[in-house]
């Protein structure tokens, strides 16, 4: 705990067998009081690595559910164990764990309600091996994010997490789609919303054995980015309403 706020770190899986074990070992235990771990139907033996490590909440989709359908569950269940502040680390070693105890003061502290791991800032994407093609599609679609929602983010592309329980209770995450888009609906959400959004300085890595889309999966999300963005700047304007900005509870 920090500021007596319960920190619950939860992990969507997927083939995350290799990496797992490095990436859990590192997670500061002293402040964190859950660890969740969401296997999505890995075709690896994911889940029962992560019972071997001890990870007291291990959840394995009987079906694959997507990336944002993982998500869903992670939150949801991190929600029921009492978190006031939830994180999101990929369980594939890109992003260090060891940023969870800032990102996890700054909320504790009421700084701001969300934190994210920016790669961008402090050049630590192309530092990493972000492949040209991704870090030239990541600028230029966090360039027109930025006009059309009317922020001045970094990045919004990033998978590391750090929401209050309050962010998570007034957002209808549930309604996103269950694919790599829902992390950029999600954001889309909390700027609806009026949260504040900060972010720290995240080295990453990019290895044979960290996840990572493909051209093609890469383009089909970028277009769904961009179409997030246009309904978001439509909605704001008031000129086409949406429902993923309805909070129905």
């Amino acid at each position: 705990m920090l500021n007596s706020r319960r920190i619950v770190v939860v992990l969507p899986a997927y083939n995350a067998s290799k990496t797992l074990e490095q990436t859990y070992r590192e997670i500061p235990m002293d402040i964190v009081d859950d660890v969740v771990l969401v296997d999505d139907h890995s075709r690896d033996d994911t889940a029962e690595v992560a019972r071997a490590l001890g990870i007291k909440h291990v959840i394995r989709h009987e079906n694959n559910r997507g990336y944002g359908g993982n998500q869903k569950t992670c939150y949801s269940k991190a929600l029921d164990l009492g978190a006031d502040i939830v994180i999101m680390l990929h369980p594939d070693y890109q992003y260090t764990p060891a940023l969870i105890p800032v990102m996890a003061w700054i909320i504790a502290n009421d700084v701001y309600p969300v934190v994210l791991g920016s790669r961008i800032l402090g050049n630590g994407a192309r530092k990493g091996g972000m492949p040209l093609y991704k870090y030239i599609a990541n600028r230029g679609l966090t360039l027109i994010q930025n006009l059309l929602v009317g922020q001045k983010l970094s990045e919004y592309h990033t998978g590391y997490r750090a929401f209050s329980r309050t962010v998570l209770e007034s957002t209808s995450w549930q309604k996103n789609s269950d694919d790599f888009v829902f992390d950029n609906e999600m954001l889309s959400q909390i700027i609806m919303a009026g949260f504040p959004i900060g972010e720290v300085t995240c080295p990453t890595k990019y290895f044979d054995d960290a996840s990572s889309i493909n051209f093609r999966r890469s383009t089909i999300y970028g277009f769904g980015v961009l179409a997030v963005s246009f309904q978001h700047f439509l909605h704001r304007l008031g000129l086409r309403r949406h429902q993923r900005y309805t909070v129905s509870r």
